[in-house]
């Protein structure tokens, strides 16, 4: 099925713009999302076979789930299952609504397999979010795999109230999701990426734990989700540790690992390609595969399981998700591949991950995680 995509579907997409393919497609899915046969469909051809991995009190169908930014609305929320992912993370969401940046704001790098974006957190606004997910519960279409939310700061918000901002998106959320990543990473918010140091950290981390405990005392009957930080994959080692430190100290729940990069290959044969890359904004996919696992690599060395990792970047294929698995990441994001590869690469990836399993002689998931284990072509 990914042929198919490939040769005909995506020829099509990639004649407009990639904002407006991606508008369309959620659009579609979102038409699709109260219409039990579409979801049926869409079912029998994306979906694995179950991989299951437990991670604290959440249930995973499988490991590899919807990375932010694709449905930053939550227009489509049901249907996510149905193309074969184990969770879905929505947003980014701010507590303002905010337009994000001007358009044109997303690129494609074709022959890469990269995207640049500088979307700058464009989103209705939580209180917006909130009313659209009561949708989607009410109409008793949530998904029974684990939904996250992803937070962000808004842009007119002064960075010294960035910490009050974030437990107030916590509070908020609360009830709404199995997960909530603070994303403190993103590129396309100016000074954003400061929070990441460990002082700074500190704060938002502070805020945050005072609000989980309102929120707790206001929502006795609700499962208390688990809290991750989303990093730069543009962070120095040290930088890195630093913010490691902070997590640990906080006693945080998990990493994920990485958001988008500043930085740019260092060459490309394609006139068009290096018009592309100079572009401002974050470049995911393919360029980021490398550098996200070094990162994932080095977490896992320094924290070993004391936090969990969540991996993304430049996951186009098993072998990608293996490397990602081995290198210390528990749970895996697709976003990028998702639009060149299409749908049916969900199942491709889970099915992969499977075969490396059987093949090494192991029983789950998470005796891979960390192991370094080659990927195995046989």
């Amino acid at each position: 099925m990914t042929g198919l995509y490939e040769t005909w579907v995506r020829p099509l997409l990639f004649q407009l713009d990639p904002e407006t393919a991606h508008e369309m497609a959620l659009n579609a899915l979102q038409s699709a999302a109260d219409k039990s046969l579409m979801r049926s469909m869409l079912g029998g051809f994306c979906c694995p076979d179950p991989l299951p991995v437990q991670i604290g009190n959440l249930a995973f169908p499988n490991p590899v789930g919807l990375a932010a930014g694709m449905d930053k609305h939550a227009k489509a929320l049901p249907m996510w299952p149905y193309m074969g992912f184990g969770f879905a993370e929505m947003g980014g969401v701010t507590l303002h609504p905010q337009p994000g940046n001007p358009q044109p704001r997303m690129f494609r790098a074709l022959t890469q397999g990269g995207l640049i974006n500088r979307m700058g957190f464009n989103n209705p606004g939580v209180h917006a979010m909130i009313q659209q997910l009561k949708y989607w519960r009410d109409a008793d279409l949530w998904p029974s795999a684990p939904v996250g939310l992803n937070l962000g700061k808004s842009k007119i918000t002064p960075l010294e109230e960035a910490p009050e901002e974030y437990g107030q998106l916590v509070e908020t959320c609360w009830s709404w999701a199995d997960f909530l990543v603070l994303n403190i990473s993103s590129p396309n918010t100016p000074e954003l990426r400061q929070l990441q140091g460990s002082n700074a950290l500190d704060g938002v981390l502070r805020a945050v734990q005072q609000a989980a405990t309102r929120a707790a005392a206001s929502h006795p009957d609700s499962m208390a989700p688990s809290l991750w930080v989303k990093v730069d994959p543009d962070l120095s080692p040290q930088a890195l540790d630093e913010l490691l430190e902070t997590c640990l100290d906080h006693n945080l729940f998990g990493i994920v690992a990485t958001n988008t990069t500043t930085r740019r290959p260092r060459s490309t044969t394609h006139t068009e390609e290096e018009a592309v890359y100079r572009e401002t904004g974050g470049l995911s996919g393919k360029p980021l595969r490398d550098r996200s696992t070094e990162v994932i690599q080095h977490i896992y060395r320094q924290c070993g399981k004391k936090l969990t990792i969540m991996g993304v970047g430049g996951i186009f294929s098993a072998k990608d998700a293996w490397e990602k698995v081995g290198a210390g990441a528990s749970l895996l994001q697709i976003y990028s591949a998702l639009v060149y590869k299409g749908p049916s690469l969900v199942k491709e990836v889970v099915d992969g991950l499977r075969h490396q399993l059987s093949l090494h002689g192991l029983a789950s998931l998470n005796q891979a995680v960390g192991s370094q284990l080659p990927y195995l072509s046989v």
